[in-house]
Parts: structure tokens; C-alpha cells; sequence
């Protein structure tokens, strides 16, 4: 089979397809996410610490000026940006938050279509070929 024909066969296949529309959708709702968490959940939460932006904590490293801004900071040396880790670990437990709702939803779906379907008569196991034959002899016997 040639290289491009498998090729092919790869990648229409439907798992691969959904893999690639699993990933561009997260990829933008990681978009909102990160919108959601910097521009409406930080700011009251900035507001509540006095008014201060988050992505803007850090320690300087090098002893450079802290009342620089982080970028500033960033240019002239090494910091510690635990501000801009902390709005990025909410952006994280916001997405997996989110997730785990979304998957707890398909679960309880899944439970429900399963639970819906009606129950499959099981079919009676087969009998062994030997008890066949001595039924049959008996019923030989039977008819003398």
C-alpha cells in the first residue's frame, strides 16, 4: 500500500478527526477561560488586595527597582512572578473545573442511554453435545 493511500487512511479516520476538533476548540476555550479569569475574576479579586494588579507581583532576583512593571522587570533581569503564577494556576482550575463538569455530564447521559435500552433476553447456553446423545438414547429406549 503506498505511503500517501495509508496516509489518507489515517487521517480521515474518525477518531483522528475528532481528536483535531477536540484540540482547536480547547485551544479557543482556553482563550476564554484566560479572558474570564484576567479581565473578571482578577480585577474584584486585585480590588479586595487593594487595588493591585496580580500579573504585575513579583520579586525582583537581581535587585532591581520593584516598583517596576513584571515586563520591565523581565527586561533587566531574573524575578519571581508568582502573581502571573497565581492568575494562570486560577485560569487552570477554572478549565479543569469546567471539564470535569462537562465530562460528569456525559457520564450521567451515558447512564441514562444505558439504563433506557431495553435488556437483551440472554440465550440459553448451549447443551453439551453428550447430553444431547443420552437424550436421545433415553428417548430410544423410551419408544421399544
Amino acid at each position: 500500500m503506498p505511503m500517501m493511500q495509508e496516509f489518507k487512511e489515517f487521517a480521515m479516520k474518525g477518531n483522528v478527526v475528532d481528536l483535531a476538533v477536540g484540540v482547536i476548540i480547547g485551544g479557543a476555550f482556553g482563550k476564554i477561560v484566560d479572558s474570564l479569569v484576567q479581565d473578571i475574576i482578577m480585577p474584584p479579586i486585585g480590588k479586595l488586595f487593594g487595588g493591585l494588579d496580580f500579573a504585575n507581583y513579583y520579586l525582583p532576583l537581581n535587585g532591581q527597582n520593584p516598583a517596576l512593571s513584571l515586563a520591565e522587570a523581565k527586561k533587566l533581569g531574573a524575578v519571581l512572578a508568582y502573581g502571573n503564577f497565581a492568575t494562570i494556576l486560577l485560569n487552570f482550575l477554572i478549565l479543569a473545573f469546567v471539564i470535569f463538569q462537562m465530562v460528569r455530564l456525559m457520564n450521567k447521559a451515558r447512564h441514562l442511554t444505558e439504563a433506557a435500552k431495553p435488556a437483551e433476553p440472554e440465550a440459553a447456553p448451549a447443551t453439551p453435545e453428550d447430553v444431547v446423545l443420552l437424550r436421545e438414547i433415553r428417548d430410544a429406549l423410551k419408544t421399544r
